[in-house]
């Protein structure tokens, strides 16, 4: 039985721009795969509504879930809420649940609770809130879109209140082993076991270490049996490899 599929939507003109270094898709691809949840898409779009909603769109119907990254934050730009909303026909405003979370966040801090600052309790007319125990303001849930801050260490919190309610298959495994051989001269014995191997999955990935080219050659799979056995005849195919 295949595993659940999931997509990844990053918002932000920050990204595309070069301005920010986006991380939250990598550290999304190993929480899923831990969970055996297989991550099939990862999209960038800019800070433009109808992008947003035209990828929710794509994205929601080709995948099991969709998580989103960025655009829920206090500022004119943070338009992933509406976004949203518009993709569902869902009316977005302040929610009471969400404004009572971020208004004692703030005066326990002495802090003045802006209108800024209530931008992030608007919430789409139906979704469930993500909780955030980093910084308060909430994620959402609408449909299988699951919508989430984009700072980091935020976004890691969020996916771990998320990750737990979801059912996963079977985790992806992997075995490495580095050759020091160009990869022209691994090609052909790596497509044999590749051929040979063919529910498993054969990636080759090069360096060059002080002007020495090498390889790393990485097998995955589900089946551990299945996999221990592709690994070992990989090491026989390559023994000078670590």
């Amino acid at each position: 039985m295949s595993n659940p599929t999931a997509a990844i939507l990053i918002i932000g003109d920050e990204i595309l721009s070069g301005r920010t270094r986006e991380g939250n898709a990598y550290y999304l691809a190993g929480e899923l795969t831990k969970a055996g949840i297989d991550l099939k898409e990862v999209r960038i779009v800019a800070d433009d509504q109808d992008q947003i909603v035209s990828a929710i769109h794509a994205l929601s119907a080709a995948y099991d879930t969709l998580f989103t990254s960025g655009g829920i934050g206090p500022t004119h730009d943070d338009i992933t809420a509406d976004a949203v909303g518009a993709a569902f026909g869902a009316k977005v405003d302040v929610r009471e649940d969400a404004k009572a979370l971020l208004a004692a966040h703030y005066a326990a801090r002495g802090a003045e609770f802006t209108p800024a600052r209530m931008r992030m309790a608007r919430i789409p007319e139906g979704a469930t809130l993500i909780d955030n125990p980093v910084s308060v303001a909430p994620g959402f849930t609408m449909g299988n879109v699951h919508v989430m801050a984009g700072v980091p260490n935020v976004f890691q919190a969020m996916v771990a209140s998320v990750l737990p309610t979801f059912t996963g298959g079977a985790p992806v495994l992997s075995r490495s082993l580095r050759v020091p051989r160009p990869e022209s001269e691994i090609a052909e014995p790596l497509r044999d076991l590749a051929q040979t191997y063919e529910d498993l999955s054969f990636g080759s990935y090069p360096f060059v270490t002080d002007g020495n080219y090498g390889v790393n050659l990485v097998v995955r799979g589900q089946d551990e049996a299945r996999l221990e056995a592709a690994f070992a005849a990989l090491k026989a195919a390559f023994p000078e490899g670590q």
